[in-house]
């Protein structure tokens, strides 16, 4: 039923990467903090760096809570589940790392991204995680949905807003630099984007 794996390839790094949509869960260390679960979605956003990391372009939002428990305690799940073809889900249990764009590493790490034009979506961040526990176990519960086309309103309405009108956007959101759980979230004022690496 359950399998461990010891790298991200082969058929469970094509698995992976023809999913649409994967979930990641954090938390912050302390007990009665908030537990995070996110859906990420939009084609070309996830990459396979290797076979133990993977990373995903994190885009603008009402809060940043995945960013703070990142850069609060690191610990990170994602999850892929098959929504067509044979049932299967796979968890990448690792530690991740927010990227911001002022890093060094941003402009690399972008150019594996070749296909996600950013000047939409508004982009805050890549989280890069490396993966520590990698399980696949049968999905047979999941239910067959079709997957039909990436909606387009998010990546419509950040378009319309060049980097300091991004900023003004976050200052203004109670949970972008500072999570629910009052850790700190996205630093601002948000410097500019650079330009991948080829």
């Amino acid at each position: 039923m359950g399998k461990t794996h010891e790298r991200i390839d082969g058929r469970l790094r094509t698995f992976i990467e023809a999913q649409h949509i994967f979930f990641t869960a954090t938390a912050p260390l302390s007990g009665d903090g908030t537990v995070n679960l996110s859906p990420k979605g939009l084609s070309g956003s996830f990459a396979v760096i290797d076979e133990l990391t993977v990373a995903y372009l994190d885009f603008a939002g009402s809060n940043a809570e995945t960013v703070a428990h990142l850069r609060e305690n690191g610990r990170i799940t994602l999850m892929w589940c098959a929504f067509d073809g044979p049932p299967n889900i796979v968890r990448v249990h690792g530690r991740g790392e927010p990227v911001f764009r002022d890093d060094p590493r941003f402009p690399e790490l972008l150019g594996h991204f070749p296909d996600i034009d950013t000047s939409k979506n508004g982009l805050r961040a890549i989280i890069v995680v490396t993966a520590e526990l990698v399980r696949d176990t049968c999905g047979y519960a999941v239910p067959f949905m079709s997957y039909d086309e990436d909606r387009d309103l998010h990546g419509n309405f950040f378009a319309r807003k060049d980097d300091a009108d991004l900023d003004a956007y976050f200052q203004k959101k109670e949970y972008i630099a500072t999570s629910i759980d009052g850790l700190p979230g996205l630093p601002l004022p948000l410097p500019p984007t650079p330009s991948p690496t080829p």
